[in-house]
């Protein structure tokens, strides 16, 4: 159906028929197994970004494919005045993992900014319980949430609003990390605080410890949401099926997709408990796609073997070891994260010049800033697959830097 060629082929009939939001791909890949991705020339990459913290078992695992395969062949979409057995069972499966309370509830989406963009609904819905409207929402610094509308609203980087001015009002970002900042912001004008608990985009930069502590007690002093954006953090990324359960508290939502469906399209809200879950009424928010019966037997695939082969423990011991081993490295100057989802930073800006030594050494990472680098790997990754990236990494950098 596609037809062959090379790479250079491939990318020049790339630019003739896709929009170029992306810039030109770094290259074409064409076949996955495990967390080795090969291109249309053959060449074989350990992938220690996993389509950026989605592709939780690897490319390829035969027991998700199986499962997307039978499900497919069985029932592929309802539309949602249709409901389906595998829409039910993940909702229930997500509610159980997530130690959801009695009267809570999930609604599907097909990605994260779409969960975020519900989850953005949700807040203009609430009053706090005073029957007055609240418009008012609180964000961080160097959020990002998502690139539609009021995602967009609720993301930081001016580089990604500006060109698309007015932005839905009322959303408030505050410095990072500063709990007296979140004290001054959240009063009784606030209908939510949006908060990651690890920015991705930002360089993988975790809250200081207390700080979802603290938010969970100012917002509910005022009758505020505090909605978690778990879209990158969440489903094992860190070793815990969501990052913010160290904290002890209860948010009153959490936004999942990324790595929920192993690679297929899916996304989700989750709201606690019954107040917050009758927030949104019929007909106040849908989607087409939105829960349909593969992406939904695709998450329960996902969330089966990542419990069964003890997936969250991999994540967790292999993500210490890889980090550990970064700090060691000359050049390396910080190393943040979490399970696996690790950010360290370089002694120069050379992080684009890395990505671009690391294919050509056969690994494939990303460069969220000028010195910093974002490792989000499947979560299956091994310690023999790590300690190969670890040895490489010294050329990899010293590459970067001559070519400057």
């Amino acid at each position: 159906m596609t037809g062959t060629g090379s790479g250079s082929e491939w990318l020049a009939r790339y630019s003739s028929s896709l929009m170029g939001v992306f810039g030109t791909p770094q290259r074409v890949l064409v076949r996955g197994a495990g967390c080795l991705v090969w291109d249309a020339d053959g060449k074989e990459y350990l992938d220690l970004l996993g389509g950026i913290a989605v592709n939780a078992l690897g490319h390829a695992n035969p027991f998700v494919t199986s499962v997307i395969s039978s499900q497919l062949a069985t029932l592929g979409h309802v539309s949602n005045f249709f409901t389906s057995p595998t829409q039910i069972a993940l909702a229930e499966k997500l509610l159980a993992i997530t130690d959801a309370p009695a009267g809570s509830k999930v609604f599907f989406t097909n990605s994260g900014t779409e969960a975020n963009e519900a989850a953005f609904k949700l807040a203009r819905r609430n009053t706090g319980g005073s029957g007055a409207k609240r418009t008012k929402i609180i964000a961080l610094e160097g959020a990002f949430h998502g690139r539609t509308m009021g995602a967009l609203a609720l993301t930081a980087k001016e580089a990604y609003r500006a060109p698309f001015e007015p932005l839905p009002g009322g959303v408030v970002h505050i410095p990072f990390g500063d709990v007296e900042a979140l004290k001054d912001a959240v009063d009784e004008t606030v209908a939510a605080v949006f908060l990651e608990p690890i920015q991705g985009e930002a360089g993988v930069r975790p809250l200081p410890p207390g700080y979802l502590r603290a938010a969970r007690e100012l917002t509910a002093r005022v009758g505020a949401l505090l909605i978690l954006d778990e879209v990158q953090t969440g489903i094992g990324r860190t070793g815990k099926w969501l990052a913010s359960e160290d904290a002890g508290i209860m948010p009153d939502a959490v936004t999942l997709a990324k790595g929920l469906g192993g690679g297929f399209p899916i996304g989700a809200l989750i709201t606690y408990g019954p107040e917050t879950s009758s927030l949104l009424a019929a007909g106040q928010h849908g989607t087409t796609f939105g829960g349909n019966p593969v992406a939904t037997a695709a998450a329960l695939a996902t969330l089966h073997a990542i419990e069964s082969q003890h997936v969250l423990a991999n994540a967790a011991a292999v993500g210490q070891y890889l980090r550990a081993g970064l700090a060691g490295i000359p050049g390396v100057t910080e190393v943040r994260g979490e399970g696996l989802l690790i950010g360290f930073d370089l002694d120069a800006e050379v992080a684009p010049g890395v990505v671009q030594a690391g294919l050509d050494a056969g690994f494939i990472v990303n460069s969220p800033g000028p010195r910093t680098i974002r490792l989000a790997p499947p979560l299956v990754l091994t310690t023999a697959q790590a300690d190969t990236f670890l040895d490489a990494f010294p050329a990899i950098l010293q590459a970067a830097k001559d070519a400057q």
